[in-house]
C-alpha cells in the first residue's frame, strides 16, 4: 500500500537523504558495528553478521516511510483496488486447489479456509506481491534513523537471528520497505514468534511454502484471538433515528442489544441473535454509507493491520470466497478528501473547541472523537466521519 507524496516533499527529502548518505557514512559505520557487538551478545554467528558488510541506507525506503498521500483513500476506492471479479474467481480456484492443506490448517488453528486465502489474496495478491527489497537492508535503514530507531533495530536483530537459525538465506530474505515478510508479510518479530514449520522440512519458509505460510498466519490469527466457529461480521441496516453516537470500535454491545435498537440484516429480516456474541457498528463511509457489525474475529483481524477499511475488506472478500453477495449499499460519488482538506478541518475544529490535536492530515481517533462532539451541537449525525460537508459547515 504505498502511498504517494507531494512532489516538492520528494525533493526535500531526497536532497536531505542524499546528504546524509554522503555525510554519514561513517557514522553508519559505526553504528553497524554497535549493532554487530549485540548480535554477537545474542550468540547469533559472524556467518550471519557478514550479511551486514554491504549494508547502506536506502533512500528509496526513507523516501517512502517520509511519504504522505496527497489524498485520504475513500472505502469506495480502497474496496474496488483489492475485490474485483477476478480476484474472488482467482480465490475460488486456490479454496479448490489447496483444500486439503488449508482444511488441515483449520482443524489445527479454527481458522476457516476463505478467511486465509482472503488475507493472503490482500497481502501479497496470492503470492506475487511480497516486495522487493533486501528486508536486512530495509531494516537497518529504519533502525538507524531516530525516530522509531528502537522498534526497527529489535527487528533487524530478529531478522538476523531468523537467518542465523538457517530458515532463509540472507540474500533471498526480501520484503517491503518497511521489512514486512513472505506472502502473508509477517515483521521479524512475528514470524519469530509464531512462524510454523508446515511441511516438517525444518525450516520455516513463510516465502515459498504454502504449508509453512498457511500453518504460520493460521497459528498468529487462533492466538490473537480467533474464533473458529464465528464469522467476521455482516452488512446491516440501521433504523430511522438511530443514535451514530453508539459506532466505532470503541462501542461493543451484545447481538440481541443491537437488535432491540432496531439494526436488521440489509434484507430487512431480523439479525441472527447469538448469546455471547458481540459487535460494533462500521460506518467506513459515513452515515451516508454502508453500515456492518463487527464480531471478534473482525476486531483480531484488526491485529494484523489496525485499519478498518482493512478489516473490512478481507473480511467481504471471505464472504465473496463463499457466494456471498456485494455489499448492497455502497456510496455513490463518495468523494476524496484531500490531506491538506483535513488538516484545515484539524484547525477549524481546534478553533472552535474541539481538540483534535496537532492537524497532520490523518483522521485518527482524536478527530473523530472532536468531530462527534461538533456534531453533536450541530443536531448532526454523530458519525465521525470527515467529509467536504462538514468540512464547508465548519468554515461557515
Amino acid at each position: 500500500m504505498i502511498r504517494v507524496r507531494f512532489i516538492a516533499a520528494v525533493v526535500c527529502v531526497c536532497c536531505l537523504s542524499g546528504l546524509q548518505a554522503q555525510e554519514s557514512a561513517p557514522d553508519f559505520a559505526q553504528w553497524l558495528d554497535g549493532l554487530r557487538a549485540e548480535a554477537r551478545d545474542r550468540g547469533i554467528s559472524d556467518a550471519t553478521l557478514l550479511a551486514l558488510d554491504a549494508i547502506q541506507p536506502l533512500e528509496r525506503v526513507l523516501e517512502l516511510d517520509n511519504s504522505q498521500p496527497e489524498f485520504v483513500q475513500t472505502f469506495t476506492r480502497y474496496l474496488d483496488l483489492r475485490i474485483t471479479p477476478r480476484q474472488v474467481a482467482q480465490g475460488q480456484a486456490l479454496l479448490q486447489q489447496y483444500g486439503v492443506l488449508l482444511e488441515e490448517v483449520r482443524r489445527l488453528y479454527g481458522v476457516q479456509p476463505h478467511y486465509l486465502v482472503a488475507f493472503w489474496a490482500i497481502e501479497s495478491n496470492y503470492g506475487r506481491a511480497t516486495g522487493g527489497f533486501s528486508v536486512l537492508e530495509a531494516l537497518a535503514t529504519l533502525a538507524y534513523d531516530p525516530r522509531r530507531a528502537d522498534f526497527f533495530r529489535e527487528q533487524l536483530l530478529t531478522a538476523l537471528q531468523i537467518i542465523d537459525d538457517g530458515h532463509i538465506q540472507a540474500e533471498r530474505m526480501s520484503g517491503s520497505w518497511a521489512g514486512a515478510m513472505g506472502q502473508l508479510q509477517f515483521m521479524p518479530n512475528i514470524f519469530y514468534r509464531y512462524g510454523i514449520d508446515g511441511d516438517a522440512d525444518g525450516r520455516i519458509d513463510i516465502w515459498n511454502s504454502l504449508p509453512d505460510i498457511f500453518h504460520s498466519a493460521a497459528n498468529f490469527l487462533s492466538d490473537s484471538g480467533w474464533r473458529g466457529d464465528e464469522r467476521w461480521g455482516r452488512e446491516v441496516m440501521l433504523p430511522d433515528g438511530f443514535d451514530y453516537s453508539l459506532t466505532g470500535t470503541s462501542t461493543r454491545m451484545s447481538l440481541d442489544r443491537w437488535q432491540s435498537l432496531g439494526l436488521t440484516l440489509v434484507n430487512g429480516n431480523p439479525l441472527p441473535v447469538v448469546s455471547g456474541m458481540e459487535a460494533s457498528v462500521i460506518l467506513p463511509a459515513g452515515a451516508q454509507g454502508p453500515a456492518f457489525l463487527g464480531y471478534q474475529n473482525f476486531r483480531t483481524t484488526m491485529t494484523y493491520n489496525p485499519s478498518t477499511f482493512y478489516a473490512l475488506t478481507v473480511g467481504h472478500l471471505a464472504d465473496r470466497f463463499m457466494g456471498g453477495e456485494a455489499i448492497a449499499r455502497m456510496p455513490e460519488n463518495e468523494h476524496a478528501m484531500s490531506v491538506a482538506d483535513i488538516k484545515h478541518l484539524q484547525e477549524l475544529l481546534n478553533s472552535r473547541g474541539f481538540v483534535s490535536g496537532e492537524p497532520d492530515g490523518r483522521v485518527g481517533r482524536q478527530t473523530r472523537t472532536a468531530i462527534r462532539a461538533y456534531q453533536k451541537t450541530q443536531g448532526l449525525p454523530e458519525d465521525g466521519y470527515a467529509s467536504q460537508i462538514l468540512l464547508e459547515s465548519l468554515k461557515n
